[in-house]
């Protein structure tokens, strides 16, 4: 693609802003590890929400979206929108209880809720599996998606462009600690979704595509616009809705939607300055990421269906983009060939900006774990504040380093959005339960970790072929499920006094006090589907419908903050 000079300098501007802004930082994250991993726990809710909103519009988000709509049309995006309750679940019970607690990393959280070895073990174990290994998938997948963009629209090698974009990111990740982290997302933010509603306009203004009106009467879209599936074919709504919304939001691990909690979402609450900046941020979050940021990647994908009907077509169009690289989730980046200069710019930056979002903040969660909870536990105990922030900064390197290797490998965003759901399938109901069933202790989650991860290998290189996804998804569930809750039956209670100690952390957290915030997570989370589809049926014009969503989204609104207010 021919970019002008007016496109470079916006590239440079983001790129050079970024690396400024880590550097200048770099002081006050290196006053103690408290400050570099937590940003010294004064954070406002804006600031945090952004920042979990940023880190979740990743680069390959636009690309993993594009992909479902154009298998599956709009509905197909339920494999994620359920994840929302998740969510709310979170802001509005165990927000609050993560900020009580104190600790450094959600990882801390296993030696504060269990006793012995097992516990020991499981913190340790637990902080290299999801703060290296996990991370690093994570973090391999959003790199996948810089690359094809990058060899979409600049006939770069994806050697070259993980060397390139791994320097920048490490830049600021090393020097800026997590408060340069929070202050370039919320810039990045603005920008990515300036650049998201940009690439929109111009996709849907295409003249193969003709205007809104005219591609949403395209043959090309039959059967994609629906917000649900077809109810009659259980081919379609079994695992497209209804799996969804019975087994997966709730049995599922999955990174940024963590039931009660988890991994970056939690390193916002305990930095957040109270309980109430610490729910605002998770609320807000949720609020953007499902209601405010699909429709302009969903409209591109609406458009790519007609400009990109097949692969054949989109292979036609790129004939410089390795064949290996061509899949759905390609169609959002060859979109991107059309944008005029300038423009192409700032979509550019955008979608490096959101890169860079995303990776920042893995790197910098994946580097506390390591340094917190196995490093400054086990390893070198007599650890400096000083001796923490500069192996914070060791880790970031070589975490980096092997989330480039990994991303030379990987071929789609589905492929390992899949393969992550799969890998946590039956652990989520163990997260949500540890903070009130005492009786789980740390074997539960240690056999619980390792079913998971039996099963899923299992089912994915072993299992009946005839076996469809959410056939083995839900059979994951249901073994891993059974396995922990009969080994939690069968091992020891966790020492009492360690119990009366997180309860007291906690301050008397029980069963009665979180009905409130249960009825407040459900109202919220019909607000933001309500928003969802009120958005939608506006873009199609559907007026009455809009109407019926709204004031769903309104009523559920003003009844959720009505009951938050009330249990203050």
């Amino acid at each position: 693609m021919s970019f002008s000079t007016l496109d470079w300098a916006i590239i440079a501007i983001v790129l050079l802003g970024i690396v400024g802004v880590g550097l200048a930082l770099s002081n006050r994250a290196s006053k103690d590890s408290v400050s570099f991993f937590l940003g010294g726990r004064n954070m406002p809710w804006w600031l945090l929400g952004t920042s979990m909103v940023a880190t979740t519009f990743a680069a390959d988000t636009p690309n993993l979206v594009t992909g479902l709509v154009r298998e599956n049309g709009v509905a197909g995006n339920w494999g994620w929108w359920a994840f929302l309750i998740t969510g709310m679940l979170t802001a509005f019970i165990y927000a609050k209880l993560w900020r009580r607690m104190g600790v450094v990393t959600d990882i801390e959280f296993y030696e504060k809720r269990y006793s012995g070895k097992p516990a020991a073990f499981l913190r340790g174990f637990r902080a290299v599996y999801i703060g290296v290994f996990f991370n690093v998938m994570v973090m391999a997948n959003v790199t996948l998606a810089l690359i094809k963009y990058s060899n979409v629209l600049f006939g770069i090698s994806p050697e070259v462009i993980v060397m390139m974009a791994g320097v920048v990111v490490v830049i600021l990740s090393f020097a800026g600690g997590l408060i340069g982290v929070l202050v370039t997302d919320f810039f990045l933010f603005i920008l990515s979704m300036i650049g998201a509603v940009a690439i929109a306009i111009i996709a849907i203004n295409l003249p193969d595509v003709g205007g809104l009106q005219a591609m949403l009467e395209s043959p090309a879209l039959e059967g994609k616009t629906s917000f649900f599936p077809d109810f009659s074919d259980p081919n379609q709504y079994v695992p497209i809705f209804m799996i969804p919304l019975l087994i997966q939001w709730w049995s599922a691990w999955y990174p940024g939607s963590e039931p009660g909690g988890g991994g970056h979402i939690a390193q916002r609450m305990l930095a957040a300055k109270d309980e109430n900046h610490a729910t605002g941020a998770a609320v807000f979050f949720n609020f953007a990421h499902y209601a405010l940021r699909p429709w302009p990647w969903i409209l591109v994908a609406f458009a790519s269906l007609i400009v990109f009907p097949s692969f054949e077509s989109i292979k036609t169009a790129l004939p410089h983009v390795d064949e290996s690289l061509i899949d759905h989730d390609m169609a959002y980046p060859a979109m991107m060939t059309f944008l005029p200069k300038g423009l192409l710019g700032i979509a550019v930056a955008s979608i490096f900006a959101a890169y860079v979002s995303t990776m920042s903040t893995l790197l910098n969660l994946g580097s506390s774990y390591v340094v917190n909870d196995v490093y400054a536990r086990f390893v070198k105990t007599d650890a400096s504040e000083k001796d923490k922030v500069r192996m914070g900064r060791i880790m970031t390197i070589v975490i980096m380093v092997a989330t480039g290797l990994l991303a030379l490998v990987l071929q789609s965003a589905t492929q390992a959005f899949h393969l992550l759901l799969a890998v946590g399938a039956g652990t989520g109901l163990l997260f949500f339960l540890r903070w009130f069933w005492l009786r789980i202790n740390a074997w539960s989650e240690i056999s619980a970790m390792i079913l998971s991860v039996l099963v899923a290998g299992y089912f994915e290189f072993f299992g009946p072929e005839s076996l469809e996804t959410w056939e083995k998804f839900t059979l994951g569930v249901l073994v891993t499920t059974l396995g922990w809750v009969i080994v939690t039956l069968l091992t020891p209670k966790t020492e009492a006094s360690k119990l009366e100690s997180f309860k007291a952390s906690i301050k008397g957290a029980d069963t009665k006090s979180i009905r409130p915030g249960l009825f407040a997570a459900v109202l919220a989370s019909l607000a933001v589907y309500g928003l969802l589809f009120a958005t939608g049926s506006v873009i199609y014009a559907e007026f009455t419908m809009a109407a019926v969503y709204g004031g769903v989204a309104i009523i559920c609104g003003l009844l959720c903050r009505k009951i938050y207010q009330a249990v203050l």
